[in-house]
């Protein structure tokens, strides 16, 4: 987990900004989290001072700042982050997120990267040709939306700002909207107007041959080249201002060419050169046409999106004074009582005060059939209620409820770029010049060797039309946004392309026990006390472990509960993780825990070994209870059970299917792990592990040359999550859990390992046909393009249905099911 975080803030050392006197110099202000106290200024300011190339280094504690001066020849970006990182000091960041429109290739989301990165403030870049979105990482609070905006505008393309939930939804109904009524005008024009143009063609395999008058052709194809196709000739300068070419580049090229040698011959005095007037106009048209197809293809991609926006009603019946009002969802804030009515959408996440109702959770946990909500329980918005009517206390609102996370977690998965994305990048970087270059040797071979004009000015144009890298562009990230998409729908958060291509590759997978494998709600059912009353025994233990949210407090507290036993505040209380706690109940010191526990306090536990053992083979959890003072001695055992989860089994035999070997690793004893592993079938056992040695058993296994996915839901399994290949989260655990993990589940069900590693690997075979039929319909068509066997316009319908048809394969995954 370091590890990743330093790697992202090394990415994301800012770029030149040259406000230094000295010209040789630059200047730049980083806000720097982690200061506590004015040593931590000082500390950090003499480590920053004495780096090789910092000239001067100034940190203020008040405004938790750094102002650096450096020699940019002398010292990189990632050196400068590193010191910081190694100081034990961070640089906090945010996300700003915009809509882009005018990106036409894969080229253009590799310049639109080059220039926001050049911003001194901006850390890291992802641009998504697929969804027009990029997402900008910056030095929080050192630039707005204007500024970004502004260098957006500048590089020649246009921007908008994506803010709150409802604005965003609002945004993208009208622009997907007004996009499609303008591609669908401008394509029927064209089509208009190119007709006439293309009619001859047609009929010439009869033997008829009418041409239209050459002024008549004129007339047709010049608007359709100078006002149709505008957006090309915009395109292609915006490009070529920001010093790299793109797909309009090359579509200006030979479109113009074209129409450039056809008015030439028309206006010639012998007036007999050939015209090609037809083949410009036809080949905007059908580009426009692809064009066309592929946003329409490109948004069912992105359904997935507007599918979970759409879940979250716009009105909630919120309770003010005693009665009843609606008002926008985006007003209610948390703690509101909330009313909703049988056949409603529930509109916020929120705690059930009166009531109990079936609630369909199925877009959002991926849970099939309705699930019963009762009093004290939770029910999250966007979930459809059954036949009951519901009264809630809404917890969460806003970004923070559990819709707007699971939207955001999609949305940062759909906009990242997977690794092999970047060999596409390097393509790209060079593709545009080399097929000019290509093209320019074709027209000068095909004249001097041919020395035919017109099969040489064909020629080239055909190279410079079907090499536009369009399908390249798209190959990744249309992949991306359907699997994502889809994985969403049945309750699996893929956090972001690196994690979805590491999960393809994995082959072992490590559970966690308690919450994973089992139901997480163990439950008392043995007692043992040395003396006095199992009650009394319970009764002390319970007393200790008061306002504990560990599984194993809260069988201890509801079986006090149900025997309704008074108990006493605990003087200290003092957890040790990985064994249990020490407490100070009425000025008895008591220790309650594992066989490792009382081993470390030399408890001897040989009056209740043989119980113990036998419960142990059962597969129960032990607690033992000791004191330390008045005397050290053994009070007792309690016996503690959690029920293996009856999906479990199917889950661990679906994963050995496809050849993935299965370990459990748990802190709990030997015994108790190796009776769950026995009875799902599991093959490797790594028991009574600390928390803090999780993470050590998972690089061990790695070590060994496994790819490793670690499963769990709890606070202490965070380490391990971090340091395995891939980290999957229970959507029923901690939070922290979640956060650490590459993939979340959104169902305590183990089943859905095996359908993320599915979805993963399904996914990613996607990209893969996708890049390899790109590359390859490059290769394959710049040659015959080249040797004179396809005419401009076959090439012009060749180029846009090979972006087509790779956002069309890539829809194919839609049909995946878990």
């Amino acid at each position: 987990m370091v590890e990743a975080v330093t790697n992202t803030i090394h990415e994301s050392l800012p770029k030149d900004n040259k406000t230094d006197t000295n010209k040789e110099n630059n200047t730049f202000t980083l806000p720097i989290q982690g200061m506590t106290c004015a040593s931590c200024a000082t500390r950090l300011e003499r480590v920053l001072n004495k780096a090789p190339s910092i000239v001067s280094a100034q940190v203020n504690l008040a405004s938790e700042q750094a102002r650096l001066t450096f020699d940019p020849k002398s010292i990189s970006k990632e050196e400068i982050y590193h010191t910081i990182t190694q100081a034990g000091f961070s640089v906090p960041t945010e996300n700003l997120e915009f809509q882009v429109g005018g990106m036409t290739c894969t080229a253009c989301t590799v310049r639109l990267e080059k220039v926001l990165e050049q911003l001194p403030e901006v850390h890291g870049v992802t641009v998504n040709l697929a969804t027009e979105r990029v997402v900008v990482k910056i030095a929080e609070g050192t630039l707005n939306n204007t500024q970004i905006v502004s260098a957006i505008e500048k590089a020649g393309f246009t921007a908008e700002p994506l803010s709150s939930f409802a604005e965003r939804e609002a945004q993208e109904k009208e622009r997907i909207k007004i996009k499609e009524q303008q591609e669908l005008r401008r394509l029927w024009i064209s089509t208009l107007l190119t007709l006439p143009l293309s009619l001859p063609m047609l009929f010439m395999p009869f033997g008829i041959h009418a041409d239209l008058p050459a002024f008549a052709q004129f007339l047709l194809a010049t608007p359709i080249q100078f006002w149709i196709g505008n957006r090309f000739y915009i395109g292609a300068y915006r490009s070529l201002r920001g010093g790299m070419g793109n797909m309009d580049v090359l579509v200006v090229l030979g479109t113009s060419a074209a129409w450039g040698l056809s008015v030439w011959n028309m206006l010639s005095s012998t007036g007999e050169g050939h015209l090609y007037f037809e083949a410009s106009a036809m080949l905007i048209t059908l580009i426009l046409l692809g064009k066309w197809l592929e946003g329409r293809a490109k948004r069912s991609a992105a359904s997935a999106i507007r599918s979970l926006m759409a879940l979250r009603p716009d009105q909630a019946r919120v309770e003010q004074d005693g009665n009843f009002v609606e008002m926008p969802v985006d007003q209610v804030t948390t703690d509101m009582i909330v009313l909703i009515r049988p056949g409603e959408r529930v509109p916020v996440d929120g705690m059930i005060l009166e009531g109990s109702s079936q609630i369909d959770e199925s877009l959002i946990t991926g849970e099939s059939l309705p699930v019963l909500r009762e009093q004290g329980e939770v029910v999250t918005g966007g979930s459809i209620n059954g036949e009951g009517l519901l009264k809630i206390r809404a917890t969460t609102v806003g970004s923070e409820s559990t819709l707007a996370r699971i939207i955001h977690l999609v949305e940062d998965a759909q906009a990242s770029k997977a690794p092999v994305q970047k060999l596409v990048d390097k393509v790209t970087h060079v593709f545009i010049p080399a097929v000019v270059t290509i093209a320019f040797i074709t027209f000068l071979s095909w004249w001097f060797i041919d020395g035919s004009v017109e099969m040489a000015f064909r020629s080239a144009i055909s190279v410079l039309v079907i090499a536009c890298p369009c399908a390249l562009g798209l190959a990744t990230p249309t992949a991306l946004m359907v699997g994502t998409g889809i994985a969403a729908r049945h309750g699996i958060l893929i956090r972001d392309a690196v994690a979805l291509e590491s999960a393809q590759n994995s082959n072992t997978v490590v559970f966690d026990k308690t919450g994973t494998l089992t139901e997480g709600q163990p439950s008392v059912t043995e007692i043992y006390p040395l003396s006095g009353t199992k009650e009394k025994l319970l009764q002390l233990v319970a007393s200790a472990q008061q306002g504990s949210e560990h599984p194993l407090a809260k069988a201890i507290l509801k079986k006090a509960g149900e025997q309704t036993l008074v108990l006493s505040q605990p003087q200290s209380f003092r957890n040790l993780p990985g064994r249990g706690f020490q407490a100070t109940i009425q000025g008895r010191v008591i220790l309650v825990g594992n066989r490792r526990l009382m081993k470390e306090h030399s408890i001897d536990l040989s009056s209740l070994s043989s119980q113990g053992e036998t419960l142990e083979y059962q597969g129960h959890t032990l607690m033992w209870v000791a004191s330390l003072q008045p005397l050290s001695q053994l009070l007792g055992m309690i016996a503690v059970s959690d029920p293996i989860k009856e999906i479990a089994r199917q889950a661990v035999k679906s994963l050995q299917e496809q050849g993935i070997t299965t370990v459990i690793l748990t802190g709990d004893n030997r015994g108790v792990a190796q009776v769950v592993a026995d009875k799902l079938g599991i093959n490797q056992v790594i028991a009574e592990v600390l928390p803090e040695d999780k993470a050590n058993q998972i690089q061990s296994l790695k070590s060994q040359g496994r790819h490793v996915v670690m499963v769990g839901d709890g606070v202490n399994d965070a380490p391990a999550l971090a340091a395995a290949d891939v980290g999957m989260a229970m959507g029923t655990g901690s939070d922290v859990a979640m956060e650490t993990a590459g993939i979340t589940l959104m169902r305590g069900d183990p089943s859905l390992v095996a359908a993320a590693l599915s979805v993963s690997r399904v996914t990613y075979k996607k990209i893969r046909q996708n890049l390899f039929w790109a590359f390859a319909y490059n290769v394959i068509a710049i040659p015959l393009a080249a040797f004179g066997m396809l005419s401009p316009v076959v090439a012009g319908a060749a180029m846009a249905m090979s972006s087509v048809s790779v956002v069309s394969n890539s829809l194919l995954l839609r049909r995946w099911h878990p």
